[in-house]
Formats: C-alpha cells, structure tokens, sequence
C-alpha cells in the first residue's frame, strides 16, 4: 500500500470538503475555494473530519495515483487555511520589479521592459531595499499554479553559472563556475 496514500487527510475546523459523484473534490476555507478532479478510478470519502482515499486494485498505475491524488488534497486544504508563498530575488545591476495591481513591470537587463500579468488568485508585492537585491513576492492559495507562475518568472532570465545574475528563488544555492583562468 502507498505510504502516502494510505493517510488520511485531516480537515482543519472552518473548512468543508465534499465530494460530487463525478469525483470532483470541492475545498472550501477562509482563503478561498479550490477544486481537484480525481480520476474514476481513486474512490475519495469524507468521514469524521478526515478525507480517506482508497484505491480498486494494487496495479501499478492505482498505486501512483493513491498518493498522488491524497498529496493533491492535502495541498488543496492547506492552500485554503493557510496558503502559500514564495520569494523570488533578482540578482544584477539594474534589476528592478515594480507591480501596479497584479501587473509585473521587470527590468532584467534586456532592452525593454518586460510586463507581465499575474493571475488574479495570486497577490503579487514587490520589495526594494538600499543595498539589497529586489524582491517578488508571490502569496495565493492554490500551490500549484503559484508553482506554475514562479517558474515562468524564472525563465525570463535564469540565472547563469559565472556571476549568478537572473531571477533565482529565495535561498537556492546556485552551482558556479570558476570562469576563464587568469593568465599562464
């Protein structure tokens, strides 16, 4: 049996999940409400504040499933309570990040500026420091599509193994390289 498959799902006072007979989970919390469709297969029950996943056989493609499905709810009912957040740096001379609403305006060393439109679920801020790198912060309650949007800041300019210079999260530990050699 899955390992992770087989928890239940504990489900926080102030939040309700049903379930519709097409298998679609409804999460409904103090941030929001978020749905996830579950395959025909997976059998999905609510029962005394824990959601239980149970799977028909012990195929191979069951038994990916179980686990997946039961980490997707999870990450579904602590989107709603507590949400997610994620840091994002850029590193270089004249990089800046300026949002009006949920519209990025980033210079990132090309020869324009780069606008970009965040998703309405997602609440973008930006911080700017004397003598530190700026700063996007992306808060929402739905993980995978502040996953989704942090990555495609993150392509715009990746950072680069010589000086580290780009758009990196906060805290990646970045692989250098030394470089050209500096004479004979």
């Amino acid at each position: 049996m899955s390992r992770i498959g087989k928890q239940p799902v504990n489900i926080p006072n102030g939040v309700t999940v049903s379930v519709s007979p097409t298998n679609v989970v409804t999460v409904k919390g103090p941030k929001g409400t978020l749905t996830e469709t579950i395959d025909r297969d997976i059998t999905v029950e609510v029962k005394d504040s824990q959601v239980i996943i149970t799977r028909p056989t012990d195929q191979i493609r069951h038994r990916a499933m179980h686990g997946l499905y039961r980490s997707l709810i999870n990450n579904t009912v602590k989107g709603v309570t507590e949400g997610y957040k994620k840091e994002m740096e850029l590193v270089g001379v004249g990089f800046k990040a300026v949002n009006a609403g949920n519209v990025l305006d980033l210079a990132l060393g090309y020869s324009h500026n780069i606008i970009f439109d965040v998703p309405s679920e997602i609440k973008v801020t930006t911080a700017t420091e004397k003598g530190k790198n700026p700063i996007i912060t992306l808060e929402g309650s739905d993980k995978q599509l502040i996953g989704q949007v942090a990555a495609k800041l993150r392509s715009l300019r990746k950072p680069e193994p010589y000086k580290g210079k780009g758009v990196k999260f906060v805290g990646e530990v970045l692989r250098r390289k030394a470089g050209k050699a500096a004479g004979k």
